[in-house]
């Protein structure tokens, strides 16, 4: 995916805000060798951007002035607490070579016609909605599919169950702890969420 970004030389909160009345937003770009860039951007465009699961993961091209670009990856995106306004955003450079770990969504398919739901009657409840994965940029997913098209009630997908798309692998952190991603939880909650909960506090 590309975007349009344009090089800021003045910094700081009141240059900002001027940013922000003009229909710009402030953005940074760190990482890699280079030194962070500060930059600033349409605020239609990045915030239909936002808007779009993919943009949160998947490698961009941020495309600048003079024919330049930068291959990026969003890390935050900072918004007013209530209007719908981009205040700012922050990139990282990303390196072909070097491994990167980020979070990308999870995709729930077929749980309608699992035996939980379609013979138990059971809640199907995404305990998380994003994984943590490492792999070069290259093979970065836009999301990761959890088939529960086999799920029992009381039944839960670990973050071990999964299998990952070729050259991705759960982050550290993830595969240590191996969190409970989906419960099909009977219409009385009762063992599974026990379980559960069970596996949270043994987590901690």
């Amino acid at each position: 995916m590309k975007f349009n970004a344009t090089p800021r030389s003045v910094q700081g909160s009141s240059a900002s805000r001027r940013l922000r009345r003009a229909g710009r937003v402030p953005a940074i770009v760190y990482g890699g060798k280079a030194q962070p860039l500060n930059v600033e951007l349409d605020h239609n465009e990045i915030y239909h951007a936002l808007r779009k699961e993919e943009f949160h993961a998947s490698i961009l091209t941020m495309e600048l002035e003079g024919g330049k670009s930068e291959t990026v990856l969003l890390r935050a995106a900072q918004w007013h607490p209530y209007k719908q306004q981009v205040l700012h955003v922050d990139f990282q450079r990303v390196d072909s070579k070097q491994t990167l770990t980020t979070k990308v969504p999870l995709h729930f398919l077929n749980a309608e016609v699992s035996p939980a739901v379609k013979l138990g009657g059971a809640l199907i409840s995404h305990v998380q909605t994003e994984l943590e994965i490492s792999c070069l940029p290259a093979d970065l997913p836009q999301n990761i599919e959890i088939d529960l098209a086999g799920i029992e009630v009381g039944g839960m997908v670990h973050a071990a169950d999964l299998k990952l798309p070729k050259g991705v692998e759960l982050a550290a952190h993830v595969a240590e702890t191996n969190p409970v991603l989906v419960i099909a939880q009977g219409k009385k909650g009762g063992a599974a969420a026990e379980a559960a909960d069970g596996e949270e506090a043994a987590a901690e």
